[in-house]
């Protein structure tokens, strides 16, 4: 048990010391040249243009979080297409299907209800509520 520790404290002592050595090495061949352009603020590959501080559509996160949960629903919707040959050998096959067709309803339902409420829409007229009553 003792030997194993031993192991794990000799990989890190390692890695530790590649790591140190790395960046050691790094500072002492790089060039060191201080040019304007590499202290300014790095965003896309362009040149920052006003200040930091700027109006964005919030609906974007709205848009973001809809291609997240699509994401998600093929990185798990895909291992279970992978498998399902077998499980129709199996005689599995209906559950899955039936489970799959749930998932994927639900998540069509979801999308349907966002659309409806004209989430997706990035440009949209702002209801203003009339408040001098």
């Amino acid at each position: 048990m003792g030997y194993d520790f031993g192991t794990v404290l000799i990989f890190l002592i390692i890695a530790a010391l590649f790591v140190g050595v790395s960046l050691v090495f790094g500072a002492l061949v790089r060039p060191k040249r201080n040019e304007p352009d590499k202290a300014t603020i790095y965003e896309c590959g362009e040149r920052p243009i006003g200040t930091a501080r700027f109006n964005f559509n919030p609906r974007f996160y709205v848009i973001a979080l809809v291609f997240i949960i699509f994401d998600v629903e093929i990185a798990l919707t895909y291992p279970v297409a992978v498998v399902f040959k077998g499980w129709l050998k199996e005689g599995m096959g209906g559950i899955a299907f039936v489970e799959i067709l749930t998932f994927i309803a639900i998540l069509a339902a979801a999308l349907a209800y966002i659309w409806g409420k004209g989430n997706l829409e990035w440009m949209r007229e702002i209801k203003e509520k009339d408040t001098h009553k």
